[in-house]
């Protein structure tokens, strides 16, 4: 990762964690029915999620009680916009920025001298079978504050009123009372400690529940797409919901996504852009082994590029090249179909969200596309940045330098 953290390009905009935040943090945790960590530093992004404690549990969700039950820590007014780089449903994002839109002056103010743990109900304690996804419906966040401090201002107020009370002013152990309680934990009897309880309302979304599970609900007929086969045979077996349920890696999903209008390709016009470029790019990579030029000068020099791409053998050429050839046969007949002649899985990477998708639905379903055939590098990049780091590990060094000057220059 080492490349890509020079670059910029490596969870860049998590926040640093010491001293005293440490503390918070951990009664955080502790509040949440979560160990300690041991690390006296550590960065977090926007929910709270630390890289170095996830390394630490061995556990990449550790801030989940199962998978039903994800929860969220603030600390600092600086985790306002700033990425979710592990969402465990695409709406964690949303649910963030909801939060500090709401309340984000009551944060700044709590978080002087306090930390405030997220609990994301959704109405779920547990989920028992892969199709419980489908009960998400309204997320209701509910907010608890460390140190228990509501009801030490509730205590403080109490302690001033009896203060005022007759010649109670002149009761030494009041005074004391008072004074230690103010020393602890400062003057709350003014501050608006109370963060009501907030409501976010799902549509379709992703969650890694079930080892990855794409609900799309908003379309013609709902639709449930399984990253992982063992879910997906058991999410058959359920005939309690009128769904579509399919596997990521069925070619049928394809069909059933165009035909609901949620995907659509045109080979005439997508070879003409830069995205074409790079997913041909990043096809003709995958056949260049022991070069005697680096892999980042052979796709980046159209001299080097048409000379490896002359070297290999013609099955490898011919899929590389296979878009080009349909376009160039079917200028002369309409006998030939693209299944014939197209790499199957470089025409599943040209496909994109239909035009008629909103914005939100739009990224949701690039997700998806990019899941089902990881070949363009930047929207890989964008759409699902996890999976994108755990394969440029395995690349050649020169990929890599490839990869990031793609990236970095969006090209």
């Amino acid at each position: 990762m080492q490349k890509l953290l020079e670059a910029n390009l490596y969870r860049s905009e998590l926040i640093s964690v010491s001293g005293k935040l440490v503390e918070r943090y951990n009664k955080c945790l502790v509040k949440l029915g979560f160990s300690e960590t041991k690390l006296k530093s550590f960065q977090i992004d926007g929910i709270g999620w630390s890289p170095e404690i996830a390394d630490e549990k061995g556990e990449i969700n550790y801030l989940n009680n199962g998978e039903a039950n994800p929860h969220g820590i603030i600390i600092s007014p600086l985790q306002k916009g700033k990425p979710v780089y592990l969402s465990f449903h695409t709406f964690d994002r949303e649910l963030m920025k909801f939060v500090f839109k709401i309340h984000g002056e009551k944060i700044k103010d709590i978080t002087r001298d306090c930390a405030i743990c997220l609990d994301f109900d959704q109405g779920i304690d547990a989920f028992y079978e892969p199709l419980d996804v489908l009960k998400y419906k309204t997320v209701n966040i509910h907010f608890h504050l460390i140190n228990d401090l509501l009801n030490v201002q509730k205590d403080q107020r109490k302690l001033v009123s009896t203060f005022n009370e007759s010649t109670n002013f002149i009761d030494e152990a009041l005074h004391a009372e008072l004074l230690s309680s103010a020393k602890k934990y400062g003057d709350l009897r003014h501050r608006d400690l109370d963060l009501h309880e907030l409501q976010y309302t799902t549509d379709s979304f992703y969650t890694r529940a079930f080892g990855g599970v794409y609900v799309l609900r908003d379309f013609i007929t709902p639709i449930v797409v399984f990253e992982d086969e063992k879910w997906h045979k058991e999410a058959i077996t359920n005939t309690s919901y009128e769904v579509l349920i399919f596997h990521i890696q069925q070619p049928e999903l394809m069909d059933k996504l165009r035909d609901h209008v949620i995907i659509e390709y045109n080979l005439e016009t997508v070879v003409k852009t830069k995205r074409y470029e790079r997913i041909k790019k990043f096809e003709m990579s995958t056949y260049l082994k022991n070069t005697q030029h680096p892999i980042k000068d052979i796709l980046n020099d159209p001299i080097l590029y048409k000379s490896y791409l002359n070297k290999l053998d013609i099955n490898a050429r011919k899929k590389v090249m296979s878009v080009e050839r349909y376009l160039e046969k079917i200028e002369n007949s309409n006998q030939f179909k693209i299944a014939d002649i197209v790499d199957f899985k470089l025409f599943e990477a040209l496909h994109k969200p239909h035009s008629s998708l909103d914005g939100k639905h739009q990224d949701l379903i690039w997700m998806l596309l990019v899941n089902i055939s990881p070949k363009d590098v930047l929207f890989w990049y964008w759409y699902d940045k996890e999976s994108f780091y755990a394969s440029f590990e395995t690349w050649d060094d020169s990929l890599k330098d490839w990869a990031i000057e793609t990236i970095s220059n969006n090209i």
